[in-house]
């Protein structure tokens, strides 16, 4: 695309609106927007391509606060505009290119040593109506072992109806896992796992692991979280990217989308989350290092499991010295 197709103002004075009005904390987002049009009417964007524009824009929209999900986000192929009173066609258009490429998001599935199972869900949690069929698949396969591995280091993020679903696989009984608070501080959501699920549990006793990595972000970043916070999975490798505000998008270009969180998460554990600072690791290490550390601390603990169940009274059973 030429940069004469590329109106800058308007672009820019799209995405001010958006922001101004929706954004998550409102003194912010209108603080934002200001600024934006400022550096506008200054010409500061200059005559440039929408790529170098969505940079631009970009590093100001994350000059005050850091939020990584607010950004003007560039995509290489053209993305519908959004119909009346609808908004996301740009990010669902680019998200289920991805979904398509990426065998539904699910792109690997090993049984390694010692009856542990290794699942990756990458590069995203795709919308539950799109992903519920490829994941429930691979986490009915996973359900008879011993132990498992849940590879996020390539999760990007994506639908928390998604990771709710993932979490009921991992878990005994309904639980609560995060809520949304709007603008105006009020409960928008709540998300738990669903009280029923397709397919065979993992359940939640047997030893679990979380891998993440410096690219882990948003809702890849809350299964982490949710999981450590439960106390169901130490989460191993890298702190995460520091993204937990929802976010949605408008389409205001062929080529661009303006990202705007509209709520902030709560998590029940905590009381907070990972905004900013990410998901740290219970067990830090290099990223690439993550899986050979996850799979030798899963066969330590079934081998001390193992030994558990062969000397009883070593250990503490209620039925030693009967």
């Amino acid at each position: 695309m030429t940069t004469t197709t590329l109106d800058v103002g308007t672009v820019v004075e799209a995405a001010a609106a958006r922001v101004a009005e929706h954004y998550v904390f409102p003194e912010i987002g209108a603080e934002l927007a200001a600024l934006l049009r400022r550096r506008s009417t200054d010409g500061a964007y200059g005559a440039v391509g929408p790529e170098e524009l969505a940079e631009a824009v970009t590093a100001d929209l994350q000059s005050v606060n850091g939020d990584l999900h607010l950004r003007l986000k560039h995509h290489a192929e053209p993305v519908p505009a959004d119909g009346e009173g609808q908004k996301g066609a740009a990010a669902m258009t680019a998200m289920r290119r991805r979904f398509d490429a990426g065998l539904g998001g699910v792109p690997r599935v090993e049984l390694l040593e010692g009856g542990v199972a290794l699942l990756e869900v990458a590069p995203a949690m795709f919308p539950l109506e799109w992903a519920a069929q490829p994941l429930a698949a691979a986490l009915t396969l996973v359900a008879p072992a011993s132990a498992l591995i849940l590879d996020l280091r390539r999760n990007t993020g994506g639908d928390p109806d998604t990771v709710a679903f993932i979490c009921g696989y991992l878990l005994d009984r309904r639980t609560h896992l995060n809520t949304l608070l709007s603008q105006q501080g009020a409960v928008a959501e709540q998300f738990w796992t669903p009280p029923h699920v397709p397919g065979a549990r993992f359940g939640g006793r047997k030893p679990l692991y979380v891998l993440t990595s410096g690219r882990t972000f948003s809702a890849g970043e809350e299964l982490a979280y949710d999981l450590q916070q439960l106390g169901r999975a130490p989460v191993v490798g890298e702190v995460t990217g520091g993204g937990a505000h929802p976010r949605e998008g408008w389409t205001v270009h062929p080529h661009l989308e303006v990202s705007v969180p509209v709520a902030r998460a709560l998590n029940p554990v905590s009381g907070t989350n990972w905004e900013g600072v990410g998901v740290e690791p219970d067990v830090p290490c290099a990223a690439e290092e993550a899986l050979d550390v996850a799979l030798a601390l899963a066969l330590e603990n079934l081998a001390l499991e193992n030994l558990a169940s062969q000397n009883p009274a070593r250990h503490g059973s209620p039925d030693a010295g009967r």
